[in-house]
Order: C-alpha cells, then structure tokens, then sequence
C-alpha cells in the first residue's frame, strides 16, 4: 500500500513580528522569531515542495490557540485560555500571564479535529494551496474570555502577573486570521464559537472536577 496523504498541522506560531496582524492573510510574510515557529515554517515549504517536486499530498493548517478540557494545561503561550477554565471550576479565579487586550485567534478542540478532517478529505482538485491553510473559528483577550465565564461563573475574577517572555511570543503573533482560502476552496465552517466553546468547557469540567463554585 503506498502512502497517500499526509496532514501536517501548522500554526499561528509561523507568523512573526512583520506580520499584518489583523485578519492575517493567508499568503504573507511570516518571519517567525521563535524556533517553535522557524519549526512550522519549515513543515510548510518542505510540504508544499514534496507535492509540487514530487506529487506527494501533502496538507496542512495553521491552527489557532486550541482551547481543551480534556488535557490540563501546561506552559504554552495561549494556555491561559486553558487554565483559565480549571481555575473557574477549582477556586472561582485565575490570573492570566498575558495582560488584558491580549488578542489571540483561538479554536474549541472539536473544531480544530474536523478542520484537519475536512482539508484531509477534500478534493485535491479544488485544493490551490496545500500545507498552509490559515483557519479560525474565534478571537478573544484575556478579560473577554473572563466575562463570558463570569455570565456563568458569578464571581469568577480573573487578575494580572504578566509574564515577559510569554507576552512578548503572544506579541508576535495574529490577532485574527483571514481563513478565505480554507473556506472557499474546502468549505471551512467551525462550529463553536465564544459563547458554545464556554458553555461546553464549563459543563465537562464540572463533571470531572466537580460542581462550578
């Protein structure tokens, strides 16, 4: 049996400082300045060589910040909108090490599964790009997301200790991302937005961890 696709997922880490920084087009400058993100871009022009040169179906996304309640959150830039979550349902709080206003494109896990199902199943005929389809189902700063848990969280406070260098990553990344192409040449259309992502991550975390306080 010969191998044939392959789905590289991508991220919004493949984009740097001299990035437009709202509604980032698909095909622009990138310069990341992060080796997480140099990693990325990497993955993209290696991708889109091997089926140009070689006729290998090669595909990929650039997800957003992936919002889970499965997985507790760990070290990463937008993983605030993670832990912000398990705080709500564990002590009623959180404080965010990115500073209010931080816009960062942001996507409910279904959302991010059924992207990498939907491009990996399209018709390579319709397809003009191949590793690097921006996609995007939402955009949010920290105090926004805490508003929204707060409608369900009465008294849920979020407050601030900003970290530098995490700052500074977020900084360089889109605020929100022109997902056209992925739309217009697969038929991208998230299914979760703020409010449905809130409403889900609250009811399964209650589950896990127990009722909201």
């Amino acid at each position: 049996m010969g191998l044939e696709r392959v789905i590289v997922p991508s991220s919004i880490a493949a984009f740097g400082l001299d990035t437009p920084r709202d509604n980032t087009p698909n095909d622009i400058i990138q310069r990341p300045n992060t080796l997480y993100g140099i990693s990325k871009v990497f993955g993209e022009l290696a991708g889109n060589y091997f089926y140009e040169k070689l006729g290998l179906d090669v595909r990929g996304v650039r997800l957003p910040g992936i919002v889970s309640w499965k997985v507790e959150p760990t070290a990463g830039t937008t993983d605030y909108a993670v832990a912000a979550f398990y705080g709500a349902v564990r002590t009623g709080s959180y404080t965010s090490y990115l500073r209010p206003g931080t816009y960062l494109p942001m996507m409910y896990m279904p959302d991010a599964v059924l992207g990498l199902m939907k491009v990996a199943e399209a018709d390579i005929a319709d397809l003009k790009h191949h590793a690097d389809f921006n996609i995007n189902s939402m955009s949010f700063a920290p105090e926004e997301l805490a508003e929204e848990i707060r409608k369900r969280v009465p008294g849920f406070t979020m407050d601030y200790e900003i970290d530098p260098l995490r700052q500074s990553i977020a900084d360089s990344w889109p605020n929100s991302l022109d997902d056209s192409a992925a739309r217009e040449e697969w038929g991208w259309q998230p299914e979760f937005g703020i409010e449905a992502m809130v409403d889900d991550m609250l009811y399964n975390l209650s589950r896990k961890l127990g009722p909201l306080p």
